[in-house]
């Protein structure tokens, strides 16, 4: 597959109407952005949900050239961290293989592992909402990689001769446990973005498109952690015995119509009570103007990220958070 590589001197750039932080830092959360579209009231929601839950770490926008300069500065200004990537382009023949055409545009996360002032990022879609601290999953012992394990039902529909089926001929045997790629636990590297960019020049697309790639990519360093950390909506219908929403720290809105920003209730399964709840709850996060950065009172700690605290709770205490899974440590979860 021919891809459009820059060299590590060149992968990402500042943008002069946005932030980037005054020195290395260690941690950060990390989003992907492309496009003029909508996909930026999600991010804004993102940073807004990271701020209610006080994590400790910034938000990092890695953003095309084609995101207008408005939309960065939206971003600058809630407090992200903004970083202009390069796009990961392929063939125009390869357009028509994956199972939404804009998924081709999703090879560009790669891009992230180049982020090496930080030793460890969590990655969350624009499409993400986090509603409970998971500044834990930082602290996960490093050399692999996290995520929640997805439904192949989702994607690759064993059962169903009519449903996709795993690209075998193209990437060999389906791995042992499937990944949701909207959310993961990464160590930026040079040398592992290098080889992420080989590994993607000789290996065919697939429908699924960088989904696919990371699965077969990490299927040796891959460690599963609970549900909780990323709730594919679908799998309210697919899997509820799978589902506890009253403990649920992430929601990933990531099926048709189940965008709250473009929320209609008519598109399928969406006619739910459970949706409509979790709809509302992203609502309130976003039009929560105590959540943007400007009515925050910030410090920078000696630090170049500055953290920062509402207003009205600087002589609140923070609760302490520890995970506490009905299953046990993180990393053990019942399979599907």
């Amino acid at each position: 597959m021919a891809t459009e590589i820059t060299n590590a001197a060149t992968l990402s750039k500042p943008n002069s109407a946005v932030t980037r932080p005054l020195k290395p830092l260690t941690r950060a959360y990390v989003t992907f952005l492309a496009g003029d579209g909508d996909y930026v009231k999600g991010v804004v929601g993102l940073m807004k949900g990271l701020r209610k839950v006080r994590s400790k770490y910034p938000l990092v926008v890695a953003v095309l050239p084609d995101v207008p300069k408005e939309h960065s500065k939206i971003l600058a200004d809630q407090g992200c961290i903004v970083r202009e990537i390069e796009a990961v382009s392929l063939p125009e023949k390869y357009q028509n293989q994956f199972a939404r055409a804009y998924y081709a545009i999703n090879y560009s996360k790669i891009r992230i592992w180049g982020f090496v002032e930080y030793s460890k990022m969590i990655y969350l879609d624009g499409d993400v909402q986090v509603y409970d601290n998971i500044d834990d999953l930082f602290d996960l012992p490093d050399g692999h990689f996290y995520a929640v394990m997805d439904c192949l039902c989702y994607a690759y529909n064993q059962r169903c001769p009519d449903a996709l089926q795993w690209p075998e001929a193209e990437l060999g045997p389906p791995p042992a446990i499937y990944f949701n790629a909207g959310m993961f636990v990464l160590e930026p590297s040079l040398s592992t973005y290098r080889d992420l960019i080989r590994t993607l020049e000789i290996t065919p697309p697939t429908p699924f498109a960088e989904q696919d790639f990371l699965n077969i990519y990490f299927r040796d360093t891959y460690h599963p952690i609970p549900p909780i950390y990323n709730l594919v909506i679908a799998m309210l219908w697919r899997h509820p015995e799978f589902v506890e929403l009253e403990r649920v720290k992430v929601v990933h809105y990531c099926y048709a119509g189940s965008k709250p920003w473009r929320y209609t209730g008519k598109e399928e399964n969406m006619d739910r009570d459970d949706i409509k709840m979790l709809v509302k709850k992203w609502w309130n996060i976003y039009n929560d103007e105590s959540l943007d950065y400007k009515n925050y009172v910030c410090s920078t700690g000696g630090g170049s990220y500055r953290a920062c605290e509402p207003a009205n709770l600087l002589t609140s205490p923070i609760r302490g958070w520890r995970p506490s899974l009905r299953n046990g440590p993180i990393g053990h979860l019942d399979p599907f």
